[in-house]
């Protein structure tokens, strides 16, 4: 949206928090707190280690508590509502029809079990009679449109040059394990990871009726294949570089560059009708046109049934099913699978979200919540609005674009304003595999008819269920689901210190995502470029180096530690999120007071809710990988990260030096 609708929306709203028609009495409940704990020395223990001793964390699941681990007890919520649609007769080509058929097809593990893994047998079939690279790319070019993605993975976004336009992308694949870094490391737990997945591969070919010695070479082969593709990975803290994983190219010079990828046959495979294209990582596929040739055609039919097989071995019968457990149990800790209800209302989650949540939204979700979130929007805008002005380390010109970026902000908040079209899915109640590939084209055919054309603003990357929210930079907007529009983080009936130190931290969090490690190189607009002066732009990679320097010395587990260059962008817009959230927060009357509710200030209770939204307990080896691959903190250091850094913390509770959590003030990060 233009910046002067923007400008304009302020004024209206000017006050509106004291306007919104909210309850006269704020719900403020205080619960947890550990005496014990001395908040300059672990806050988030001491508003959390009351619930986290005795929190237990479902066999099922990997960890339990607030964030993503929400998404528990959301999924319940959402198990209610296919139970009960899929037991009705719906009228034929209706979402309701749909998500309750899809439900209830998974839900039939009968009938799926009778078909063994016979629904893949022609694809395997198909492989097996592949004779040259050409006769190889065309299946997995038909592949892709399924949903199987093996040594190409194809996207569509928007050009980072000409954020308007959306082109054909392509990124590193290819690989089973989490990311590169797992096939080069020796320590033992990554070492019982490789084993878990190559034993996990041999299981998948025996259940094919391979022959237990011949599974366990054909696991080995693919292992292999995938060991070298590994080696032209970039790692996570290298896709960071915004830039460096733009590399938009000619069709017809990379066709001369990579000629064994055949790419204008690839394309065409593909239904992709273009002339450039953006390769993310180069030498990923420099390194695939290499070995198509170099690996023997045998060995890569042994990499694609491996591959086929696990990208389906969920969709299968239960032996399929049981030994993709066995190796996640050993990847992430889980100690018992989930039940077929809870996986299935993830697959039409997955499959059919915007349906689905149609329905959800009606039940759970009140528009009176969506009212007042665009108020504590607004107020966090003018409060980040506030603080470049008092920035010391940045040049006006670099401050009017940052201004004009802010105010260029396009919001989603609840559910899209347009839902997604699902009238091409056909959907059998006895047709569970089926079901899943036809629901993979429609994806896939909704993304490849982007191509060429204009990028739809209105268009959502997650579904309103989900506990999440986010900051996308190519279209400078940042979106808070209904999903996370619930207690811990927002209570339409809750006093201001707990919605402001709960939805509006978030809030803060996803609008410096568009001024962070990576966000700050794209414009108003979306496009990267740079509207930096240069001594500012070195300014602030100075602050954001201060960051990942504090962050590396966080201790997760024994010796591991927070990965400070993974998790910068995060870690930046935690440290600015609260901050503002607290600037915006002391906008409202209650903010202004210092009357007591539940024995706590408003400043300590704004704190309070902070380490209640990230109120989380995993499993060990989940935080293993979640430290590897995650660019988030884990729970812990997103509270007391950012407290140590922001000084109305210490004067809430008289932290002091001595405290574990003490910095001087002259050391207290401040980016934003």
């Amino acid at each position: 949206m233009k910046r002067l609708f923007y400008l304009a929306l302020a004024l209206l709203l000017a006050g509106a928090c004291q306007r919104v028609s909210v309850p006269t009495t704020k719900r403020v409940v205080i619960t947890g707190i550990d005496p014990s704990k001395k908040p300059g020395d672990d806050f988030f223990s001491y508003a959390n280690g009351i619930w986290n001793d005795t929190a237990r964390i479902p066999a099922s699941q990997t960890g339990v508590g607030a964030y993503s681990f929400m998404n528990y007890p959301q999924r319940i919520r959402l198990q209610g509502i296919l139970d009960s649609i899929s037991t009705r007769q719906n009228p034929a080509g209706s979402i309701e029809q749909k998500v309750g058929d899809f439900y209830a097809s998974g839900m039939d593990t009968t009938a799926i079990n009778k078909r063994s893994y016979e629904p893949i047998k022609a694809l395997l079939a198909r492989i097996d009679a592949l004779t040259d690279v050409p006769s190889l790319l065309t299946l997995v070019a038909e592949e892709q449109k399924v949903g199987n993605r093996s040594i190409i993975s194809f996207y569509v976004g928007p050009d980072n040059e000409q954020s308007t336009i959306n082109i054909a992308q392509f990124s590193q694949t290819g690989i089973g394990l989490p990311e590169r870094d797992y096939y080069v490391r020796t320590d033992s737990s990554t070492r019982a990871i490789q084993k878990a997945y190559q034993n996990y591969l041999t299981r998948l070919f025996e259940l094919t009726g391979t022959e237990a010695l011949t599974a366990g070479q054909n696991a080995a082969v693919a292992y292999a294949v995938e060991n070298q593709l590994a080696t032209a990975h970039r790692t996570n803290i290298e896709r960071r570089d915004v830039k460096a994983n733009f590399n938009k190219m000619a069709v017809t010079e990379l066709a001369q560059k990579q000629p064994a990828l055949s790419w204008t046959t690839l394309l065409n495979n593909l239904g992709v009708k273009a002339d450039s294209v953006n390769i993310a990582q180069p030498a990923y596929y420099d390194k695939l046109n290499t070995l198509l040739t170099a690996i023997p055609i045998n060995d890569w039919k042994v990499y694609l049934k491996a591959h086929a097989l696990t990208n389906y071995a969920n969709f299968l019968s239960q032996p399929f099913v049981d030994a993709s457990f066995a190796y996640s149990k050993i990847l992430t800790g889980q100690a018992v699978k989930k039940t077929r209800a809870e996986e299935m209302t993830q697959a039409v989650d997955g499959s059919l979200g915007d349906a689905l949540a149609q329905i959800y939204v009606k039940k759970y979700f009140p528009e009176d919540a969506r009212k007042r979130i665009a108020v504590l929007v607004d107020n966090l805008k003018k409060a980040f609005e506030a603080r470049i002005n008092k920035l010391d380390w940045m040049s006006d010109s670099t401050k009017t674009k940052a201004k004009e970026k802010l105010y260029a902000f396009n919001q989603k908040i609840g559910y899209p304003d347009k839902w997604r079209d699902y009238s091409k899915v056909a959907v059998k109640r006895d047709d569970y595999f089926e079901n899943r590939l036809s629901t993979t084209k429609n994806e896939y055919l909704y993304s490849l008819a982007k191509v060429g054309q204009p990028v739809d603003r209105t268009e959502w990357h997650t579904t309103p269920p989900t506990v999440t929210a986010y900051n996308n930079p190519p279209l400078n907007e940042i979106v808070f689901p209904a999903g996370i529009l619930q207690a811990p983080y927002f209570d339409v009936y809750a006093d201001d210190a707990l919605n402001y130190g709960g939805i509006g931290m978030v809030i803060g969090h996803e609008i410096t995502h568009s001024f962070d490690d990576q966000g700050a190189q794209y414009d108003k607009d979306g496009n990267v470029t740079n509207w930096w002066t240069k001594a500012d732009y070195a300014k602030f990679k100075a602050r954001t180096q201060q960051v990942i320097d504090q962050y590396n010395r966080f201790t997760v587990l024994d010796s591991v530690h927070v990965k400070g260059a993974l998790t910068v962008g995060e870690n930046t817009a935690d440290i600015a999120g609260v901050a503002i959230a607290y600037d915006a927060f002391k906008l409202t009357e209650q903010g202004k007071s210092t009357t007591k509710l539940d024995g706590f200030t408003p400043d300590q209770r704004f704190f309070i809710s902070i380490a209640r939204i990230w109120r989380v307990k995993t499993r060990d080896a989940f935080m293993g990988i979640y430290v590897n691959t995650n660019p988030h903190s884990p729970a812990k250091w997103r509270v007391n990260g950012p407290l140590m850094n922001f000084t109305p913390f210490y004067k809430a509770f008289t932290v002091q030096p001595g405290d574990k959590m003490y910095k001087p003030e002259k050391e207290r990060i401040t980016v934003w």
